[in-house]
């Protein structure tokens, strides 16, 4: 054979290897529940720094835009893993949707009523008559159920992300993360102690939130992928935890991208505010574990919210992963 041939087939012959062994590669789809930002900085750090890679798996995230949730993009297959509130999957399974929660990455609620002291509202019974300025896009279900159960008579105003109608006291009390919007509001001008914060989880409404969930269909067959992706994105987190400058760097490379607006300062008071949940739950509970009080707690708020019966147990709700 003439070198010239025989180099040539070994070339193709790596070629086809390195092809080969990249289809073997196992994919995953993953969609964060809203558009990119600090929140989910684990996951932007484990992909660049290749730990999804480094585990066996190759992973695209995807994001959902202000209109459409991330549970379409799992119903419809466009998605193999997304996040969302854990009182958010739990309604989704009741409505039909059969996902599964596999990992449950934050421990605590950050949602906060907030109001200005200037307008009196200094009890959280002082609501009772107000207009409070709630999430158009979801996440609304904690605070509904709350207000509900005090027999609060609040009318909510729908809002997409913005704090200019608390700013111009167009409302009396604004529902907000306390990684995100809170941020927002003092950033515009207003100082911490010229607020009344009212912290959901100081009224036991202390619900979980960020988890992981698929559909139940593909959790037995790819369960061994899933397990990677979580335990990757783990030392995703941890690495962003130690790195908070690069993991930032990171963030606001993806939010350009996608063409949201950041702010360095904001979204480093979120990446904060987020590894404080993330990484120190101060509840005795393995990491990415979901507790099955935690899982009726958020059951019971929905049942008397919605008055809807939860069709499903803890049991067939949660399905851990590495066992």
């Amino acid at each position: 054979m003439k070198p010239f041939l025989c180099k040539a087939l070994i070339i193709s012959l790596l070629v086809f290897h390195i092809t080969f062994l990249h289809s073997q590669t196992p994919k995953i789809i993953f969609a964060p529940q809203w558009l990119p930002q600090a929140q989910f900085a684990g996951y932007y750090v484990a992909q660049e720094k290749g730990f999804y890679k480094e585990a066996g798996i190759a992973v695209e995230i995807i994001h959902p835009s202000a209109n459409t949730q991330a549970t379409e993009l799992l119903a419809t297959g466009k998605a193999d893993i997304i996040s969302l509130f854990l009182i958010t999957g739990i309604s989704a399974k009741n409505k039909g949707l059969d996902l599964v929660n596999i990992g449950q990455i934050s421990q605590h609620s950050a949602i906060l009523f907030v109001t200005k002291k200037s307008r009196g509202i200094d009890k959280l019974a002082k609501l009772n008559g107000k207009k409070i300025g709630i999430w158009k896009s979801g996440f609304d279900e904690v605070p509904k159920a709350l207000m509900q159960e005090k027999n609060y008579n609040v009318e909510w105003v729908p809002i997409l992300s913005t704090v200019n109608l608390f700013m111009m006291d167009g409302i009396d009390a604004l529902t907000v993360m306390s990684y995100n919007e809170y941020d927002y509001i003092i950033n515009c001008g207003v100082n911490e102690d010229e607020l009344n914060v009212f912290p959901v989880s100081d009224y036991g409404y202390d619900v979980p939130e960020d988890g992981l969930y698929c559909l139940k269909s593909t959790y037995e067959k790819r369960k061994s992928d899933f397990d990677k992706f979580l335990q990757a994105t783990f030392k995703g987190w941890d690495y962003a935890a130690a790195n908070k400058e690069f993991a930032m760097d990171i963030v606001l490379k993806r939010m350009k991208e996608a063409h949201v607006p950041a702010n360095r300062v904001h979204q480093g008071w979120m990446l904060d505010k987020v590894l404080e949940i993330v990484l120190t739950p101060n509840k005795g509970v393995k990491r990415g574990e979901l507790l099955e009080s935690d899982f009726l707690k958020a059951a019971g708020i929905l049942d008397n919210s919605t008055k809807s019966e939860i069709k499903f147990t803890f049991n067939e709700f949660y399905k851990p992963l590495g066992k």
